[in-house]
């Protein structure tokens, strides 16, 4: 076997939702929420199902998916896209999959911002790449030009960025962006920009896609997800977006990934990124109810939740509520003893991780999370 893989650990996201799956506990772990969805977009995935064709449809994605996708983007981020530089893939994971294969030779430098998402580093490190990492910390995770500078040099060929960013729940702002732009810029870099949770934001911000800075339009590689966008997890829709220098070799690395995606999503993904803005308001306003009951019952209860500005998860500190286990020990007697399972954050780390951080996914019915704030009242009486 690749001994990449062959000593690779099952992902920290199946580990816990399987000790959710065999203990009874209620998962904030995983991030996916426990509804079925917008109930149209549904209905035109199974309408297209039924009146429209099953077959291959194009490599490149439906045409009326890849005009949506790019129609979206003007609506709503104000970039000029045009249809021909999308490219839809089977989830965000296969599009970052695919540009990272496509991008990145033996010996390229690739820098990760750290908490990143599990699948960066294998990736890289299977196409050859050297990771160099920015380590961010909590309370604030901000990026720095210290901490960049140390990772850039003028053989870094790839970044990868997620904003906003998960597990620290926070939308990076235009400073940041503007410090990593920069240094993308001066070393011919080029940056993947995974942004599934573009629409998930909270209190009156504004994400800001890196593709609208000066410079980047043309170096970018801009990630989304239709399963984030409408609560449609194991649907698996993505697409990558990027300039015809970048979009064609994204492209050829695709076509031998998956090909191609279940058409009937690609229609009903089309259908749903038409829809009136008002949706996207009242799916934030959802969610941010959620994140703020979560919140309220963790605090009453006696635990220091971190702020969350964006994606379906908070955090709890577990240094600032008093526990002196790390992460990993608090996670297995959370979900042994109390039945709430939860992800430790040292997990979004490759060097030198952060082990006093713990994330809680909010996407759930209110019963959902109030059952889940009276076993962590409990547990936060039995670790005091």
């Amino acid at each position: 076997m690749n001994p990449l893989y062959a000593n690779m650990p099952t992902t920290i996201f199946e580990h816990m939702s399987a000790r959710a799956r065999e203990t009874g506990a209620i998962n904030l772990g995983q991030g996916f929420p426990d509804s079925n969805g917008p109930p149209d977009v549904v209905e035109a995935a199974a309408r297209a199902l039924t009146e429209r064709s099953n077959q291959y449809p194009p490599m490149a994605g439906l045409p009326e998916l890849r005009e949506a996708v790019a129609a979206h983007y003007r609506r709503h981020q104000q970039l000029d896209l045009r249809p021909e530089e999308v490219t839809v893939t089977s989830g965000a994971t296969e599009a970052i999959a695919a540009a990272i294969l496509a991008l990145v030779a033996p010996g390229d430098e690739v820098v990760l911002i750290q908490p990143l998402y599990d699948a960066y580093l294998p990736l890289v490190r299977r196409a050859g790449g050297m990771a160099k990492l920015v380590r961010l910390a909590p309370p604030d995770w901000r990026v720095t030009a210290d901490a960049l500078d140390v990772a850039f040099s003028q053989r870094t060929r790839l970044v990868i960025l997620n904003t906003p960013l998960n597990p620290a729940a926070t939308v990076m702002g235009a400073d940041e962006l503007a410090l990593i732009a920069e240094r993308v810029i001066a070393s011919g870099a080029v940056l993947i920009s995974d942004e599934v949770w573009e629409h998930v934001v909270f209190d009156g911000l504004r994400h800001l896609s890196p593709m609208a800075l000066p410079g980047m339009r043309e170096r970018t590689v801009k990630i989304g997800s239709a399963g984030k966008i409408f609560s449609l997890t194991g649907w698996k829709v993505g697409w990558m977006c990027a300039a015809p220098e970048l979009a064609g070799p994204l492209s050829r690395a695709h076509q031998f990934l998956t090909f191609t995606t279940p058409p009937n999503l690609q229609a009903a993904a089309a259908y749903g990124l038409g829809k009136d803005g008002s949706y996207f308001e009242a799916m934030r306003a959802d969610f941010a109810r959620s994140r703020d009951r979560l919140t309220a019952g963790l605090r009453e209860a006696g635990w220091a939740v971190l702020p969350s500005q964006a994606t379906y998860f908070l955090s709890l500190d577990l240094a600032a509520s008093g526990v002196a286990l790390d992460d990993v020990a608090f996670c297995e007697r959370l979900v042994a003893e109390f039945g709430v399972a939860a992800i430790p954050v040292s997990a979004f780390y490759a060097a030198d991780p952060v082990t006093h951080i713990v994330r809680l996914c909010f996407a759930k019915r209110d019963e959902t999370l109030d059952a889940a704030i009276e076993r962590m009242a409990r547990a936060r009486a039995a670790f005091r």
